[in-house]
């Protein structure tokens, strides 16, 4: 009779080769840059759906999801608000996004705001911030892996290894087979996780708990208000602030921006925006694992609060499911960690090669040159990095949302935005984001007499506030400026 963990681990490692033989189908005729990085921009609707939700559906969805439900209660349901509205959002924004890039060849969504204001600083200002954001993005998505193979292997492979392991694994896979490759291992991922997330989502309630209510009503009775948003900290005002936040910075991580670049016509995007939605309604089921986890794996805190899924998957069922969600998260890792490493290494190609006007080929080269360096950095930081990656990870989304206002700026058409003030926008934007999380600093801290209301405000939209503040008075100045010199 084999051991649990040979049957979880020969589940892992199969579902592994199935992705690298997508890979390598999907890969042929990546040979120049703008096929590697976004597809030659000949993506139909279901591609360009199953690429966007690959990205959006990461290790975080699936372990960080559950694991707010298990920690937080009722203010993981944010996660849930955010992503339907911002895919509302996204029938109009993305396609007006597309139809640019599309006619400017850009690759990169710094390439875009540069043509978008004709200023390189403001390019090399943008593919700072995406760098600097991805970054410790990338490194969730390793020590996610690392947290579900060793999981789901019953301790046989230590963390450690797994991220190893993993690691070597993504930068292959990133290097042959680019964005048709996570293309093709998206599709598979997306029904191992609707299929992974529905089945224990409705199965461990009922055989937990008795059902989905009763253990809405179980837990109400051991842990009355938990249900509920509470009155201060991740109270009504944070998360409504968070909301709007994050619906801002949606689309602004740069390796979803860039895959707008990839589809064949701007009508795929309204295709999508009618079907995500109904796609965020997986993730009741996700926190339907959290709620259910609650009572019966107890005392999980802190970061351990992210094993809440896989352990009370491994207390209820057999080895063979335990493989199986582990399969399914080994490629919530994968697909979006080899598109975040193609992202990072296409800016940097682009901007180190921009000079050199060299042939596609030999960009394509280049950019995938840089692949496993990247990947080292991110595990240096994935072993060294300590308490300042959470840090920064908790910035990485605060980041990238100060890159909105400047692009909705962008698209008016009556009213000019300079340069110099959307730098000066991002900039202000990026210091308050910066100071007030490397510093510990909170409103409710800066401001202890004030109600909750205000004090609870995430500091990232006050961030976004300074950012567009900032934004209108330099545009302001430089038109009465321009008017005075006439």
């Amino acid at each position: 009779m084999m051991a649990p963990a040979t049957i979880a681990l020969s589940i892992l490692a199969a579902t592994l080769l199935v992705a690298f033989g997508l890979c390598v189908r999907g890969a042929r005729g990546a040979t120049s840059l703008e096929q590697w990085s976004v597809g030659g921009r000949g993506f139909g609707t279901v591609l360009v759906f199953m690429l966007m939700a690959g990205e959006i559906y990461t290790t975080f969805t699936f372990l960080g999801g559950s694991g707010w439900a298990y920690g937080r209660g009722a203010p993981s349901f944010y996660i849930i608000v955010y992503g339907s509205i911002a895919y509302i959002m996204s029938y109009w924004l993305l396609p007006a996004i597309w139809r640019r890039a599309t006619a400017w060849k850009v690759l990169t969504q710094s390439e875009f705001f540069a043509r978008a204001y004709d200023s390189p600083a403001l390019g090399k200002l943008v593919a700072l911030v995406s760098i600097a954001a991805l970054m410790p993005y990338l490194v969730l998505q390793f020590k996610g892996l690392g947290i579900i193979v060793s999981e789901t292997s019953y301790g046989a492979i230590s963390a450690t290894t797994a991220i190893w392991i993993g690691t070597v694994a993504t930068v292959v896979y990133v290097t042959v087979g680019g964005v048709h490759g996570s293309a093709a291992t998206a599709a598979l991922k997306d029904v191992l996780v609707l299929a992974a997330v529905l089945a224990l989502g409705l199965l461990l309630p009922s055989m937990l708990h008795g059902g989905i209510g009763p253990m809405f009503t179980q837990i109400e009775a051991s842990r009355p208000g938990f249900l509920t948003l509470p009155t201060s900290g991740l109270s009504p005002s944070w998360f409504a602030s968070t909301v709007l936040l994050t619906v801002c910075g949606f689309y602004m991580w740069p390796h979803t921006f860039g895959s707008v670049f990839t589809a064949a016509d701007g009508k795929a995007f309204r295709r999508n925006a009618a079907l995500m939605p109904l796609y965020q309604l997986v993730l009741l089921f996700v926190f339907f694992i959290g709620f259910a986890a609650l009572l019966a794996v107890p005392g999980l805190t802190g970061a351990d609060v992210d094993l809440a899924l896989l352990r009370v998957t491994k207390l209820t069922f057999g080895p063979w499911v335990v493989g199986f969600i582990g399969a399914a998260g080994l490629l919530t890792a994968l697909v979006p960690g080899s598109l975040i490493l193609m992202t990072i290494a296409t800016t940097l190609a682009r901007i180190i090669r921009a000079p050199v006007a060299g042939a596609p080929a030999v960009s394509a080269t280049f950019a995938r040159s840089l692949v496993p360096l990247l990947a080292l950095l991110a595990l240096f930081f994935t072993f060294q990095g300590g308490d300042t990656l959470v840090t920064l990870l908790l910035m990485a989304y605060s980041m990238v949302t100060q890159l909105f206002p400047a692009l909705i700026a962008s698209f008016v058409p009556t009213w000019r935005v300079p340069a110099a003030a959307a730098i000066a926008g991002i900039v202000i934007g990026e210091v308050v984001v910066a100071v007030s999380t490397l510093g510990n600093i909170t409103l409710a801290a800066a401001l202890p007499s004030w109600p909750a209301a205000i004090t609870d405000i995430n500091i990232g939209f006050v961030a976004l506030i300074a950012n567009v503040t900032m934004m209108l008075v330099v545009t302001l100045f430089t038109s009465s400026q321009e008017i005075r010199a006439q």
